[in-house]
C-alpha cells in the first residue's frame, strides 16, 4: 500500500456539497481507505479570473495503479457534471476554467512518473501557493 495525496478543487455551485460529494465517491472507489484529510479552505482561482475555489487535500492507502485512480477521479469529475477537456493557447500555454469539481494527483508514495496523461509528482504543487498550505496541514 501507498499514500496516495488527492487535491480537490471547486467554483461551481454549491462548493461545499461538491467537495463532500467527490469525498464519498472516493471514499466508494477507493475502498474507504482515507488516511486523513486537510481542513477545506478558500483559495483564488491560479491562472485565471473566477469565483474563489474550495480546496482540500485528502490522503489515502492504495494498491492500485496509478493511470486505475487515475480513470476513478476523471470519472468521478464526469459523473459530478464536469465535462471540459484540457484547452490550449496558440502558445501552447493551458486554457483554464471554472469547475464543478477538479481532482489532481499530487503524489503516490515516491512514485515518480511522467506520461502523456499523468506527471506524478503533479508538476504544479511548487506553482499554486495553496498547495503548499494544505500540504503543510498535514
Amino acid at each position: 500500500m501507498k499514500e496516495l495525496t488527492l487535491l480537490l478543487g471547486t467554483n461551481l455551485g454549491n462548493r461545499e456539497a461538491n467537495i463532500a460529494t467527490a469525498l464519498a465517491k472516493l471514499d466508494k472507489e477507493l475502498s474507504g481507505r482515507r488516511l486523513r484529510m486537510t481542513p477545506v479552505i478558500e483559495t483564488e482561482a491560479c491562472g485565471f479570473v473566477a469565483p474563489p475555489f474550495l480546496n482540500a487535500v485528502a490522503v489515502y492507502a492504495s494498491a492500485r495503479k496509478p493511470e486505475s485512480i487515475l480513470r476513478i477521479c476523471k470519472r468521478i469529475e464526469r459523473q459530478m457534471g464536469r465535462n471540459d477537456e484540457p484547452e490550449y493557447a496558440p502558445d501552447g500555454s493551458r486554457i483554464y476554467h471554472s469547475r464543478i469539481i477538479d481532482i489532481d494527483i499530487l503524489t503516490y508514495g515516491d512514485l515518480q512518473m511522467q506520461t502523456p496523461q499523468l506527471t506524478i509528482p503533479h508538476p504544479q504543487i511548487k506553482s499554486r501557493p495553496f498547495v503548499k498550505v494544505l500540504l503543510d496541514m498535514l
